[in-house]
């Protein structure tokens, strides 16, 4: 039972010496600087201010991925912080104006959690620079052109980021994986010897340890390279059962045909395996690799009239498939595959598209959903604190609401720690500036000298704690308002009141609507489950009834598994964030959250083939395939939610892809298609089913910690 308690301070002070990067928090620090001085040098402070504070605002949203994402998110970062400034400061003038501006963009903000983390910070960052810019009121022109100031701070900070990252994003993560695909590699190459452990275990543990970070990262990279974790985890036991098949085999008959077919088939396998790592290192593409021979070692097997013969082609078919995905998986994940696949996706229909933001966010218009409660307790509070602060005439009222947008999240851990960190934090910085101010102010050339040390060390420091942040980022601002001729300790008063204030008022609104993700997380992923099953009976559907008019039924089931997806998304980033949840189990859920993604996009392929592919007649295996997918994704649901599932209840969708491949029929690009995508759909459930039954304690190699914790 989890101690609530410790398990909150365990929140308030750990400290993720991980997120520690010098060399993004010195070229944010320059990003800030050079705008001031040039600012105090032309005796233009206003201005200065302005522009550094574009700049440490986009700051925020620096970090160490590639160029081209870096570069998206930072520029949209610099335009939305440009627009905060500019509305802010223009409609100031009026106290209704301002409350109701800033509550339509606080529900704006907090629906931003259902795209991904880097969204809700760019809500939350833009939502600050709202009501700061707010109680600064500007005539329109005037409010322009601050808001074109803040923007060139914030591109000037872009620049400054693109210019000098000189690493690739995920490199560690890859070389861990390569290693452990080249290991793979080197055992299939092994001499036989009886082994009592699975292969390449050393590797296996750094790359679970490598990748542990990406759990909560869901960029399209980062989830293909846990699928990737995956497949490996799956053909470490294929190989080994395929190995001990062996030495069976050859113990029976030295020289017997079929361990010749497994020593073809292994050294097949090794190909693969080292093209997979190099492609992981190299981000070229793989060069396409024809499995057939594998298939066919399979079904001579099958037809030996060898029980172990009969197992190994058991084995060798579900290898092929892992096979199969690991090199998809990979040629998708190097640059050039990532742009190919980002052009496919640009292809399809938009409605047809993974990642479309505007049908994500209107699939989220719902109570059901996470982000949209969190977005109405946002602007709710927001709407309350800034009018407390204007009803009140409470000096330096932003500090009120611009607290409520720091603190308030999704979860209550998160809310409750940051509230916490927010008001010590914010009283330690109130009392360092002050300091700092009172014994080493000389001049405002001589104050630009002091916000260097800060921001450079909230940089630096702020993202292993929060409360580190709070301190360093209470100093930044004082500091920066200072060099415009207001001295600290006449404020220092106010902006504590208003500080405790916000985040008092943050707290009770959570208390008031709390909601603890461990005790949920299982029935959500059962649910995308189910959107899952609906989605693809309707496909089966259009397939099998090519006359019939689905195109209604198809959106709603499409736009169901939608705001299914971003619920678990949701759940996965709070769950992460709760105090006492084991790493094993942060681990099982974000493998699972990048295969269901796998998922999602081999269902919506086959969509799209209805509308690239010309109708034919439905062969009859497809139906006993289709069937055993919607029951697999119902066991696996069921299981989530607690029913008594085990490996043998889940259907053998990969006898029943084989059937379904061999039928008889004339060539059409149809069954090609349904053929390739009923593969990917095989391999992904089977690795689910995997996952899941390990993680509810269905498995043999169950995760207790898990079954405990989601049960």
């Amino acid at each position: 039972m989890l101690r609530m308690p410790k398990a909150l301070i365990d929140a308030v002070f750990r400290f993720d010496s991980t997120k520690i990067n010098p060399w993004i928090a010195l070229r944010n620090t320059i990003g800030v600087a050079v705008p001031l001085a040039i600012g105090v040098a032309t005796n233009n402070v206003g201005a200065g201010v302005v522009a550094a504070s574009g700049a440490l605002n986009v700051s925020f949203s620096d970090s160490a991925e590639t160029y081209r994402e870096r570069a998206r998110r930072m520029v949209l970062a610099s335009l939305l912080v440009a627009l905060g400034v500019f509305v802010g400061a223009a409609t100031g003038w009026s106290a209704v104006m301002t409350v109701t501006v800033a509550t339509v963009w606080a529900f704006a903000a907090g629906m931003m959690v259902a795209l991904d983390q880097s969204a809700a910070d760019l809500g939350s960052v833009s939502l600050v620079t709202l009501v700061v810019f707010a109680s600064r009121p500007m005539p329109p022109m005037q409010a322009f052109l601050a808001g074109l100031m803040a923007l060139g701070g914030g591109l000037f900070q872009t620049s400054l980021s693109l210019a000098l990252w000189p690493v690739r994003r995920y490199q560690l993560e890859r070389r861990s994986l390569r290693e452990l695909y080249l290991e793979l590699a080197r055992f299939t190459e092994m001499p036989l010897q009886p082994l009592e452990a699975p292969p390449a275990s050393g590797q296996s543990t750094k790359s679970q340890q490598a990748l542990s970070a990406l759990n909560r990262d869901h960029a399209v990279e980062a989830e293909r390279l846990l699928a990737l974790l995956s497949q490996a985890e799956r053909m470490r036991l294929s190989l080994l059962a395929l190995m001990r098949s062996r030495i069976r085999l050859e113990r029976e008959s030295p020289d017997s045909r079929e361990g010749h077919i497994l020593q073809s088939l292994f050294q097949s396998a090794a190909v693969v395996l080292r093209a997979v790592a190099d492609a992981l290192i190299s981000g070229q593409t793989p060069p396409a690799m024809d499995l057939r021979d594998v298939n066919d070692a399979a079904d001579w097997l099958r037809a030996a009239n060898n029980a172990i013969a009969g197992d190994a082609a058991f084995q060798i078919d579900a290898l092929a498939g892992q096979l199969r995905a690991a090199l998809d998986l990979a040629s998708r994940a190097s640059p050039a595959g990532h742009t190919e696949f980002a052009r496919a996706e640009a292809r399809k229909p938009r409605r047809l598209q993974l990642g479309s933001t505007v049908a994500i966010l209107l699939a989220n218009l719902s109570l059901r959903s996470t982000a949209c409660r969190h977005a109405l307790r946002l602007a709710a509070c927001i709407a309350i604190g800034d009018s407390i602060g204007h009803v009140a005439d409470l000096q330096r009222s932003y500090w009120l609401p611009m607290t409520i947008a720091i603190i308030l999240k999704p979860d209550f851990t998160t809310t409750f720690s940051r509230g916490v960190l927010r008001l010590s934090g914010t009283l330690v910085g109130l009392l360092l500036a002050t300091g700092l101010f009172h014994f080493l102010h000389t001049s405002a050339a001589g104050d630009v000298v002091l916000i260097v040390p800060v921001m450079f060390l909230m940089r630096c420091f702020g993202p292993a704690n929060y409360g580190v942040f709070a301190t360093f980022v209470t100093g930044m601002v004082v500091l920066l308002v200072a060099i415009t001729g207001v001295p600290p300790q006449q404020v220092m008063l106010a902006r504590g009141i208003n500080t405790t204030a916000g985040g008092v008022l943050a707290l009770i609104a959570y208390w008031l609507w709390p909601t603890w993700e461990r005790t949920v997380v299982a029935e959500v992923l059962a649910r995308l489950l189910d959107c899952y099953r609906d989605y693809f009976r309707v496909v089966r559907n259009a397939y099998q009834h090519p006359e019939s008019r689905l195109d209604r039924e198809l959106d709603a089931a499409r736009l169901g598994g939608r705001l299914a997806r971003s619920n678990v998304q949701a759940s996965v980033d709070r769950i992460a964030s709760e105090p006492g949840t084991p790493a094993q189990v942060l681990q099982s859920l974000g493998a699972i959250l990048a295969t269901t993604h796998r998922l999602a996009h081999a269902l919506m392929a086959m969509e799209a083939g209805l509308l690239t592919s010309r109708p034919a007649p439905p062969r009859p295996t497809f139906k006993k395939f289709a069937d055993d997918v919607e029951l697999t994704l119902y066991y696996l649901a069921a299981a989530l939610r607690g029913s008594p599932v085990t490996r043998t209840d889940v259907p053998d969708l990969r006898a029943d892809h084989r059937a379904l491949v061999h039928t008889a029929h004339a060539e059409a690009d149809r069954y090609t298609l349904i053929n390739a995508e009923t593969d990917r759909i095989t391999n992904t459930l089977n690795t689910l089913s995997e996952q899941i039954l390990r993680l509810v304690g269905a498995d043999p190699q169950r995760d207790q910690e898990g079954a405990e914790l989601l049960h």
